[in-house]
């Protein structure tokens, strides 16, 4: 009788003297997540913006913790001619390779999320909104036309791609990825001249620790016209 009359004392005698329980803290917001992308012809280092795309984050990071983007490959280069260069991107993942896929994500538009697609951003490869696995891309140049578009009567302008995040290091081997030699037969429809030659090997894909800012330079003492008019 004891216990269960102490069980119900406490809100009881709130109640009486008009006590409110004290308020949850506020979670913390979500830290970025940092991968490395080790690949045959050197490493990427990605940020990964969990607090403003935790969907596709938490969705990429299943891959990477799984170990299932190890042994895969960038395969694809696109180059678009205009603009300044380089201007295109480069794909890699699990390809066409079933047994590597998970379920499908949700699609967090760029209109959502705010994480665009400049140069560095890595991107979710996909077919309609929703149906992105584990492949992605990385821009060598900013495509505004991959982002969400809500006022767009077309579909897939109006969802966009799903960016959520970019590269920290290793923009040049991403451009030694895209400079690659490709085939002029391999690949289908708006890919074909598009694929590389000789896949790209992404040997390992690792969370590792964020890296340490560099403090920037104490600015040098400037003599006094005192001291050098001597």
């Amino acid at each position: 009788m004891t216990s269960r009359f102490a069980l119900f004392a406490a809100p009881l005698l709130m109640i009486l003297t008009g006590a409110a329980p004290a308020p949850a803290p506020a979670p913390a917001p979500a830290a970025d997540a940092y991968v490395a992308v080790r690949t045959s012809m050197g490493t990427i280092t990605l940020d990964l913006d969990a607090a403003h795309a935790p969907l596709t984050t938490a969705n990429f990071l299943r891959y990477v913790d799984q170990r299932r983007l190890d042994n895969t490959a960038f395969y694809r280069s696109m180059h678009l001619d205009w603009g300044d260069q380089p201007n295109g991107l480069v794909q890699g993942g699990i390809g066409a390779n079933p047994a590597l896929a998970l379920k499908p994500v949700a699609h967090e538009p760029t209109s959502q999320t705010g994480v665009l697609h400049k140069a560095g951003a890595i991107s979710m490869a996909r077919y309609a909104p929703g149906t992105a696995t584990a492949d992605f891309s990385i821009l060598l140049s900013d495509m505004p036309g991959l982002d969400a578009n809500p006022d767009s009567p077309d579909p897939e302008a109006k969802a966009g791609f799903a960016a959520f995040g970019h590269v920290v290091s290793g923009m040049d081997v991403v451009r030694a990825i895209w400079d690659a030699p490709r085939s002029p037969t391999k690949g289908e429809g708006v890919m074909k001249g598009q694929m590389i030659e000789a896949p790209v090997k992404i040997l390992s894909v690792r969370r590792v620790p964020a890296p340490v800012a560099t403090p920037a330079p104490e600015p040098s003492a400037t003599p006094s016209p005192a001291a050098t008019s001597r």
